[in-house]
Parts: structure tokens; C-alpha cells; sequence
């Protein structure tokens, strides 16, 4: 594996993270406490292993231009733009909200949650979005001097 596997990873994490935020919300809304946590705090480590890979393959890989054109240009940078914006909210607020759960302050918890689950879920399920519609669907020119660029590594 290199740097040039991490978007599939971090798919893969997102979809995890989709996963586990959605069974945290049904475990709690079934009042399943003790699973509604063990989800949480594994969406949360799921979630912050992904940032590590996001930041890790930007750093040495860069970004890689959407091309295609027509009508799925917009649909695109509507979902960057809007997944950009609430991935850059979305980590003050999960702290904001796992520390009055933490200490046990729940009533503190509750309403933050119902405010943080939406926009959590909204930011996973948009990322693997994106990386389909950038590396699967809609893949770039450049893609495949990327491809070879890691092949020709040692």
C-alpha cells in the first residue's frame, strides 16, 4: 500500500463512519445506551483515523481537479463545496458534543447531538460521494499518470 491507495481508504472509513453514526442514532433512539456509545466512540475513532489519511495523502499527493464537464460539473462542486464547509464545523462540534457526554452531562449532550448526528452524517456520506464521482466515475486525466507514477515506485 502507498499514498496513492488512500482515497479508497478513505471511502472506506467514511462508509464505516456512515455506518456506525447511523446505528448510534437507532441504538439511542431504542434506548440501547451501552451501544449507542460503543458506535459513538468507534464512529469517532473511524472518523479521526480518516482525517489522519486525508491530511497524509493531501500532503504528498495534492489535489486532484474534477474535469468532467455538463451538467454534473455544479452537482459536484455543490456537494465539495457544501461537504467542505460542514467538514470544517463538523470537529468542533463532535467536541462540543462527546464532552458533556463524557461528564456524564446529558442533558447538554442530547440537544447538541441532534444537531451534530445530521451534519456528521452528512459530511461521511458526501466524502464517499465525492471519491467515487472524482477517482470511480468521473476520474480525472491525471489519474492515470498517478497510477503509473506508483507503479514505477519501489
Amino acid at each position: 500500500m502507498n499514498v496513492y491507495d488512500l482515497p479508497a481508504v478513505n471511502a472506506s472509513l467514511n462508509s464505516v463512519s456512515t455506518l456506525l453514526i447511523s446505528l448510534g442514532w437507532w441504538f439511542i433512539s431504542h434506548d440501547k445506551k451501552k451501544q449507542h456509545i460503543i458506535c459513538m466512540i468507534s464512529a469517532l475513532v473511524t472518523s479521526t483515523v480518516f482525517l489522519g489519511c486525508y491530511l497524509v495523502y493531501h500532503y504528498y499527493a495534492g489535489s486532484i481537479k474534477f474535469t468532467h464537464t455538463g451538467i454534473v460539473r455544479p452537482i459536484y462542486f455543490f456537494i465539495l463545496i457544501t461537504h467542505i464547509i460542514l467538514a470544517i464545523a463538523i470537529v468542533p462540534l463532535v467536541i462540543m458534543t462527546v464532552i458533556p457526554a463524557l461528564r456524564g452531562l446529558f442533558e447538554k449532550h442530547r440537544p447538541l447531538g441532534r444537531i451534530t448526528m445530521p451534519i456528521w452524517l452528512y459530511v461521511s456520506v458526501t466524502g464517499v460521494i465525492i471519491y467515487f464521482m472524482l477517482y470511480q466515475w468521473f476520474p480525472s486525466a491525471e489519474l492515470p499518470k498517478i497510477r503509473a507514477a506508483q507503479i514505477l515506485e519501489p
